[in-house]
C-alpha cells in the first residue's frame, strides 16, 4: 500500500514505556535467545483490544481478534507475503500482480522499504475494528513475529486493508522459512505477531537495531509479570 498522510509522532529511538519493566519480585531473568515457545506461552489466551476481527484473506470468516497485554498487541493469523516497495529482482510487477512500489513508512533517505532485503510486519488500515495508533504502535514499532520454533524480530513497514490481518514482507516470510514467492508462497496458518507497544526503531531500516531491540523487548515480555 502506498505512502499515508503522517500520523505518527517522534518518539525516542526504541523507546520503551515503564508497563515493560518487571513486575517486583520476578527474580533474575533468564539468559539466552528469546524461545519461541516463551512467547508463545505469553499469548495462549486473548484479551481483545479491538473492537471486531478480522479475515485472513478476502472472503475468508472474520475470526481474527487483536489481543492485549501488558506491554504488547497479537494476532494469530496467515502470513500473505508483501512484496510492496522498492523494486528488485524479486520483488517487481512481473513477479507480484499486485505489486505497488511504494510502503506506508519510508526509509530516512524517503525511499520505500526493500521487502526483499528488510523484515517488515504489516498493520490493518485504522478503522472501527481497530487503530492500531490508538495501541501505541506505529511505523519503525518493534514485532516478535513467530513460526514453528523460530523468532523473527521486524518492524512495522506498511498498512494493508482495513478488514485483513496476517501480512509480512518477503524477507521475513523468508527467515521464518516460510515461501517467499509473492505470488504463491506465504502460509495459511500458524504465524503469531507481537508487536512491542511504545517502541520504534531509528531508521526504520536499521536491521540490527531491531534485532537488538526485539530480543531486549521479548525478553522483558516473558520475564515480566
Amino acid at each position: 500500500m502506498g505512502p499515508l498522510p503522517p500520523q505518527d509522532a517522534p518518539v525516542p529511538e526504541a523507546a520503551v514505556r515503564p508497563e515493560y519493566e518487571a513486575a517486583p519480585g520476578a527474580g533474575a531473568r533468564s539468559e539466552g535467545p528469546v524461545r519461541a515457545a516463551d512467547l508463545l506461552a505469553k499469548v495462549r489466551d486473548c484479551a481483545p483490544v479491538s473492537k471486531g476481527r478480522y479475515r485472513s484473506d478476502a472472503g475468508a470468516p472474520a475470526d481474527i481478534p487483536v489481543c492485549g497485554a501488558r506491554g504488547a498487541v497479537y494476532w494469530k493469523a496467515d502470513l500473505d507475503v508483501d512484496c510492496d516497495g522498492r523494486p528488485g529482482d524479486r520483488c517487481n510487477s512481473r513477479t507480484d500482480p499486485h505489486f505497488t512500489p511504494a510502503t506506508a513508512y519510508t526509509q530516512s533517505d524517503g525511499r520505500p522499504l526493500d521487502a526483499e532485503r528488510l523484515p517488515y510486519v504489516v498493520v490493518p488500515q485504522p478503522s472501527d475494528i481497530w487503530d492500531h495508533r490508538a495501541d501505541d504502535v506505529r511505523g519503525g514499532s518493534v514485532a516478535a513475529v513467530v513460526h514453528g520454533d523460530r523468532v523473527r524480530y521486524a518492524v512495522v513497514g506498511d498498512v494493508g486493508p482495513r478488514e485483513l490481518i496476517g501480512e509480512a514482507s518477503y524477507a521475513a516470510a523468508e527467515s521464518l522459512g516460510i515461501p517467499a514467492d509473492p505470488h504463491a508462497g506465504g502460509t495459511d496458518s500458524g504465524v503469531t505477531y507481537i508487536v512491542f507497544k511504545g517502541s520504534e526503531v531509528d531508521p526504520i531500516e536499521d536491521e540490527a537495531a531491531a534485532e537488538k531491540t526485539g530480543e531486549r523487548l521479548a525478553r522483558e515480555f516473558v520475564d515480566g509479570g
